[in-house]
């Protein structure tokens, strides 16, 4: 797979796939912040090299119609800030007049496209709409790790018109969660919290071979004895002494999780283990981050819930690596081929 580091980027197109959903309030403020940060890195680094930025991301669900109150201007807004540049804002995402607008810019310059999900061809990928991004861009860098588990025109179409690669922000993702499976230090503690056990078996299938223990919120516990899962391991599991109805941890549980994450070298969670939208829920969530901490041990948080709740607790510092992946994240760990590293040719030779 080739990275922003393998191209030639000076005086060159370069259409980047970012991931700027963000949560917004009811007056379009940005609630949160973290995965428009999270891209800044690439941006400099683009900035640097001399390369004409476009960047390109959707924003909610408008379900292939202009929605006003989606619009990427709030995005703009926030970059602006963050880089102390200028940059403008295309009226849409394709289109002769946006194809102009790019080959009028100068190195350094950045531009950022409207909502791709104005257009139902985006989720479709849609072939025809694929190559009206592609005639946007000389260069193509996916820097969106969370959509690479969807089959949309600007994450997988998109790479059969123009060379492609990965920003720092998708090379940095997928390393981090490679060590996590297959080097990790050990003893390695694995938490699985949130709900929508789905999304979250095959990893538990998973983690029960590899890790040394699997601490299961009480959601997952529930499901997981509900459907009689099946796996190689029964042992590693750690299971919480509430039922699924409790809206926060027991002292009983907070206290065996915590026995089992101070050992830990290596820790990967992801959810969170009580109704932590409701403050007076949210003290065993909170334990077991700060637990987590304590060890020492690297440590990976992943899933949008979780990741806001450590910052809203300000402690997003103290981990190893917040992962902007919820689904991607989960289907990758799980050993499931996304089709976005697909396309950037991710698997051959892994």
């Amino acid at each position: 797979m080739r990275t922003l580091k393998d191209l030639n980027l000076e005086n060159k197109r370069v259409l980047v796939r970012c991931d700027f959903n963000v949560p917004l309030s009811e007056r379009g403020e940005i609630l949160n912040d973290f995965r428009i940060e999270e891209t800044i890195p690439t941006i400099r680094y683009l900035i640097e090299k001399r390369a004409k930025i476009i960047l390109m991301s959707h924003l909610g669900r408008p379900e292939g119609k202009v929605v006003e109150k989606l619009r990427l201007t709030p995005i703009q807004d926030r970059l602006m800030e963050y880089l102390d540049l200028s940059i403008v804002k295309a009226a849409d995402c394709i289109g002769p007049d946006i194809e102009k607008l790019t080959r009028e810019m100068q190195p350094g310059e950045i531009l950022l496209l409207e909502n791709l999900r104005f257009h139902k061809e985006e989720e479709e990928n849609d072939e025809n709409f694929a190559g009206e991004l592609a005639k946007l861009g000389d260069i193509y860098i996916n820097d969106a790790f969370s959509l690479c588990h969807r089959n949309h025109a600007s994450v997988v179409g998109i790479t059969k018109y123009l060379p492609s690669g990965a920003g720092l922000l998708l090379e940095k993702e997928i390393g981090v969660l490679s060590q996590i499976i297959k080097n990790p230090k050990r003893p390695l503690v694995v938490i699985i919290g949130g709900s929508k056990f789905k999304d979250k078996a095959k990893v538990v299938e998973k983690f029960s071979e590899i890790a040394d223990f699997l601490l299961l919120g009480n959601l997952v516990a529930d499901e997981f004895k509900e459907n009689k899962i099946k796996i190689k391991y029964p042992e590693k599991i750690v299971f919480p002494a509430e039922d699924k109805n409790s809206p926060d941890m027991s002292e009983e549980t907070i206290r065996n999780f915590k026995g089992k994450i101070l050992k830990a070298k290596t820790i990967f969670w992801a959810g969170p283990l009580g109704k932590i939208e409701e403050e007076e829920f949210s003290k065993g969530t909170e334990e077991i981050a700060k637990a987590i901490i304590e060890s020492g041990a690297f440590s990976v948080v992943g899933g949008g819930e979780t990741v806001e709740f450590i910052n809203k607790l300000g402690l997003s510092g103290k981990f190893s690596h917040l992962s902007i992946g919820g689904g991607a994240m989960l289907e990758f760990l799980a050993g499931e081929k996304l089709p976005g590293l697909v396309a950037l040719n991710f698997y051959e030779g892994n």
